[in-house]
């Protein structure tokens, strides 16, 4: 049985990376040497992290993402401002808001209702929009992820851009000894306004 790791996700326009890229660098100091930053263009909202997938699923899975998808009209949302998971004690994840309208969350839930019925958990959490910007390690001593709770709690991050959702894409991710490398399986169109 071959498997690979696979998420649904919404990928970001390269202007918008980019000011994620700089907003990394910004926070990059000996103070948060313990965080894993995650570059720019491995940064995407994701909607459903699918985890290890049977090759056979994948069709399976891409008819969810089009059946689904056009049910929604494409949308606008924007980036902007810090925050972290589970809290600013104890970060763990580090991520950049989404500012986006009830319709962001229905197609996450749509999309998590129709991978369910293929068998794959159902979301427990509530879907809470974000942008991965690192991960701190799970080996930071004390006093490191106090510092980097410092450091968080100063950084001020604005409007990072808006731009339209108008598709969703079932990415592999392959891990490398550099990091993962994400590979578009599959996307799928929302309908367009106008």
């Amino acid at each position: 049985m071959s498997v690979i790791r696979a998420f649904i996700a919404i990928a970001l326009p390269g202007p918008v990376q980019q000011k994620l890229d700089e907003v990394a660098h910004s926070l990059k100091n000996e103070r948060t040497q313990a965080v894993r930053w995650v570059t720019g263009k491995n940064i995407h909202l994701t909607l459903k992290f699918l985890g290890e997938v049977e090759n056979k699923k994948i069709e399976a899975i891409s008819q969810v993402i089009q059946v689904e998808t056009l049910r929604f009209n494409s949308f606008e949302i924007s980036a902007g401002g810090i925050g972290t998971f589970p809290n600013l004690r104890r970060p763990r994840v580090i991520w950049v808001g989404v500012q986006a309208p009830p319709v962001l969350s229905e197609l996450a839930h749509a999309i998590d209702l129709g991978t369910q019925l293929l068998g794959f958990p159902g979301e427990e959490k509530a879907f809470s929009p974000h942008l991965t910007l690192g991960r701190v390690s799970q080996n930071a001593s004390a006093l490191e992820v106090q510092s980097i709770a410092q450091v968080l709690s100063a950084a001020r991050i604005g409007d990072l851009g808006s731009f339209t959702v108008g598709q969703v894409t079932l990415f592999r991710s392959d891990l490398q000894p550099s990091g993962a490398v994400y590979l578009p399986l599959f996307t799928s169109s929302l309908n367009t306004l106008g």
